[in-house]
């Protein structure tokens, strides 16, 4: 018995490495099982090298029919869970069939990679990068081995980024402007604006600014949209009055935001919004939304 579970052991150790991993940025990623794991950070347009490294067991020798290594870019939507949607596949091949006696290193390349859509781990979908291995034997199994990486690509300022400016109201009760001072924000930027009373008929108790996430997978009528709430702002405590100028601040550094993301290969696209919410003496709320566009600005120039 014991020698038929040996049989079924992997015959040898795979591992990857990456030819600048150790001084290359590491970047947090939640794995399935919660844990979080360092993986290093990319952009598009990077080369990507490493080795892959093959180590027999003691006493085995590992037959195969030829070793290889792809870079995958995969979005897997989780009530579609276990098939991946391959956006970018590359492959090098490593080894034509034969034996491996001993520990053996195999660098590999992929030059000026296109990897045009960012890592993302949301509610519903994910997007990831990966390196993919595999040592393709008939009997046994193949033995593959996996390492994700990350990665993130930078934008420009905007040329235009215009304020926002918006009126709300209730007929003969209530109207209020606001005012964003853009309608474009970086990953670590201040959200500035005012908030205007015109004209107060009703108690009002507290005002809070809320930034949402509206996260959207599938198209027509399998479409999945999760909404989270990432952060909320107390703007006012107690009742305006007419005239009064509220001041909004807001450092958007502290939430864990990501770039809006616009209907990524028509799997899924990310959204933020600005939610103006009051409520009133009587626990009535009242609620005005704004869509706005984050984007991932360099860090050495934010």
């Amino acid at each position: 018995m014991n020698y038929l579970l040996g049989a079924f052991k992997p015959a040898c150790n795979v591992s990857i490495t990456f030819t600048d991993g150790k001084n290359r940025k590491q970047v947090p990623i939640k794995k399935d099982n919660g844990q979080t794991v360092m993986n290093p950070l990319f952009q598009s347009q990077e080369t990507i090298a490493g080795k892959v490294i093959i180590e027999p067991y003691q006493g085995k020798k590992v037959e195969h029919n030829g070793v290889k290594v792809e870079l995958l870019g995969q979005i897997e939507i989780y009530f579609d869970r276990g098939n991946f949607y391959d956006f970018t596949s590359l492959v090098r091949e490593l080894d034509v069939p034969g034996e491996i006696y001993e520990k053996k290193a195999y660098p590999f390349e992929f030059s000026t990679v296109e990897m045009p859509h960012e890592t993302y781990n949301g509610v519903n979908v994910r997007l990831r990068y990966v390196l993919k291995v595999t040592v393709t034997r008939g009997y046994g199994g193949s033995i593959v081995e996996y390492q994700d990486f990350v990665v993130r690509n930078y934008s420009p300022l905007p040329p235009i980024n215009n304020s926002i400016k918006m009126e709300v109201g209730i007929e003969d009760c209530l109207h209020i402007e606001f005012e964003y001072n853009k309608s474009k924000y970086h990953l670590k930027d201040v959200i500035l604006g005012k908030i205007y009373f015109l004209l107060v008929r009703i108690k009002i108790k507290n005002m809070d600014l809320e930034i949402r996430r509206r996260e959207s997978t599938g198209a027509g009528a399998n479409t999945h949209v999760e909404t989270e709430t990432l952060a909320k702002f107390e703007l006012m405590d107690g009742a305006p009055v007419r005239g009064e100028s509220i001041p909004v601040r807001l450092f958007l550094t502290p939430y864990d935001l990501t770039p809006t993301l616009t209907n990524i290969n028509n799997k899924f696209s990310v959204k933020y919004y600005l939610n103006l919410v009051l409520v009133d003496e009587e626990d009535r709320r009242y609620f005005k939304q704004q869509e706005i566009t984050l984007y991932r600005l360099k860090e050495e120039t934010s």
